[in-house]
């Protein structure tokens, strides 16, 4: 594990689960918009506008701001700006920054811009979503919805129930604000989470990403870590969990395939990568180590899917 201050960072792990999951966020998060929006015609992030934009910008710190070109049903183009601001404190110049944000792509593209904001900080009455001023009969009035995170505080029920990823999420980031000064407390409710995740049975790429999530979430001192590793692998054997889950397990197999996949190309070509996606179903550590070595002898790929298919009716290779 890697070293945090005790402040947990937020940045990285909800910009990685807003990347790969945007339709379940806008689901789960503002269902109203979800609703009007053509998922079949994709979405594009447009990071790069974004930052051409706010460049010049002094506009304080920013964490995760997501431009995102979506189709509304109907056919129209519209740009989505997202803030997921998940911090400690609150930003007195945060509804200001959201304007400018607004109207500077707004003034460059020409485009709508729906501002949303998701707010992860521990004041429950700090609720910015509206910008304004008045002088000499001139009025501006921008307005912007919001999540509270520690509203869900109330509906735990509801977000255990859930399927959303973005739930896992949030209860994430609820156990951290809660036990930011009780480090035993933050085990228990990390291992109650990964519990969750194994019994609602979701698929094996959805449960690797949410540990991920979890576990940075979640930081815990060397000696709870250890204990919290220990607890993992029990209950890993108790429910005889289909897919790899332990963290350091996941970065064996994620280095043995990288160099399955190297061997494959250099000693078989294009031939040899179409083994691949077959060795990536392996969910035994010691099978891929064999597929490795095996690349040193193998003389085609029969032989070399051999090691972990022991019988197999396919023809020899020419």
């Amino acid at each position: 594990m890697a070293n945090k201050t005790p402040q947990t960072e937020y940045d990285s792990p909800w910009k990685q689960m807003l990347q790969l999951y945007f339709e379940d966020f806008m689901q789960f998060f503002f269902p109203q918009a979800h609703a009007q929006i053509d998922w079949s015609r994709g979405f594009v992030f447009l990071d790069q506008e974004l930052q051409q934009v706010v460049r010049d910008a002094e506009l304080g710190k920013r964490l995760i701001d997501k431009l995102v070109k979506i189709y509304r049903i109907g056919g129209e183009e519209e740009w989505l700006l997202i803030h997921v601001e998940v911090q400690s404190q609150e930003e007195t110049d945060f509804p200001k920054r959201m304007f400018v944000y607004n109207y500077r792509i707004f003034d460059r593209y020409n485009r709508s811009v729906a501002s949303l904001a998701v707010l992860g900080d521990d004041n429950i009455k700090w609720r910015p979503n509206q910008f304004g001023y008045e002088l000499f009969g001139c009025t501006v009035d921008f307005q912007f919805p919001i999540i509270k995170l520690l509203d869900y505080q109330q509906r735990r029920r509801e977000l255990e129930a859930s399927r959303n990823p973005f739930a896992t999420v949030v209860l994430a980031h609820l156990a951290a604000v809660q036990t930011r000064s009780n480090r035993l407390q933050r085990k228990q409710l990390k291992l109650a989470l990964v519990r969750r995740l194994y019994e609602q049975g979701f698929e094996r790429e959805a449960v690797i990403n949410l540990l991920v999530f979890i576990d940075w979430m979640l930081t815990l001192p060397l000696d709870l870590e250890l204990e919290f590793k220990t607890e993992v692998e029990q209950l890993e054997a108790q429910v005889r969990m289909q897919y790899v889950t332990s963290f350091e397990r996941i970065a064996r197999m994620e280095s043995l395939l990288e160099g399955i996949e190297v061997g494959l190309k250099l000693k078989f070509g294009t031939l040899g990568l179409s083994l691949l996606p077959e060795i990536s179903t392996l969910e035994d550590v010691e099978q891929l180590r064999a597929v490795l070595k095996g690349l040193e002898t193998a003389s085609n790929l029969d032989e070399l899917r051999s090691l972990y298919q022991p019988t197999t009716d396919t023809p020899p290779e020419n």
